[in-house]
């Protein structure tokens, strides 16, 4: 068997594997082959893949090598985005769904892409809406991050409920969450940072066939620790990837150096 490059060291955290990359860049290259390969089967057997994607500084390098993945026909992908803030210009280069445009939709045009509105008049109706679209089109495939807190999506831990009734939902966004958006320099100041989001909920991330979580930096490596070694609690929400049998978390040493 060929070694993968740039693979340091992997081993199984619960269900998930864990797969430690020696930078970035092999680490983006790595999970970018591995999701290019599941969107080919899915696309192969069922004639389409339905995806989500986390928008954020850390997806940078995963969301470029994905855009260069020969053969994936993006017509036949449906795109959804994580979350979205509550109130920021739908084209401010911060909104998640500009984001995901800039680095990745733009690039390959998918077939169809669901954008969130943290604009809507409705947000209750907006993320009814986004909701009643994810049952339509059921996740082949999350890929996401994890924050400094440990949330998925904008699932802060005093908002996470690892059985939550609602598919996509209102939150506050907590002080961690705010803060690290200024650390990966998306804004000056937290005073900038939006206090609300709309995100979907764990039920439906948990939902994805395959998960792929990317997460590098050493400003990660807690939330890391806390996530593979910790207990599975609402307390840090990415513990519970550690129950889904067909998930890969993609690390650099940095956010792996704890350990």
């Amino acid at each position: 068997m060929v070694k993968e490059e740039g693979l340091v060291r992997e081993f199984k955290a619960g269900e998930a594997l864990v797969k430690v990359y020696r930078d970035r860049q092999s680490m983006g290259k790595a999970a970018a082959r591995i999701v290019g390969e599941k969107m080919k089967k899915f696309i192969s057997e069922k004639g389409e893949v339905s995806m989500v994607f986390a928008s954020a500084p850390s997806q940078e390098e995963f969301l470029a090598e994905l855009a260069k993945i020969k053969g994936i026909d993006w017509s036949k992908v449906i795109a959804f985005h994580l979350d979205e803030y509550v109130g920021l210009p739908s084209d401010a280069p911060q909104a998640f769904g500009e984001f995901l445009r800039r680095r990745l939709f733009n690039k390959v045009n998918p077939g169809r892409v669901y954008y969130l509105n943290g604009n809507a008049e409705d947000l209750e109706e907006e993320a009814r809406r986004y909701g009643e679209l994810l049952k339509r089109y059921r996740l082949d495939i999350a890929c996401i991050g994890i924050g400094e807190n440990g949330h998925i999506a904008f699932n802060d831990p005093h908002v996470a409920d690892f059985n939550d009734p609602l598919m996509v939902k209102i939150v506050e966004l907590d002080e961690v969450s705010r803060q690290q958006q200024v650390n990966d320099g998306c804004f000056a100041s937290i005073e900038q940072v939006p206090q609300k989001a709309l995100t979907i909920t764990i039920p439906v991330i948990m939902s994805a066939k395959f998960i792929s979580v990317v997460v590098p930096a050493k400003s990660k490596a807690q939330a890391i620790k806390r996530t593979i070694q910790g207990s599975i609690s609402e307390e840090c929400p990415a513990s519970i990837l550690r129950t889904h049998k067909n998930t890969v978390m993609f690390l650099d040493m940095d956010s792996a150096s704890l350990l």
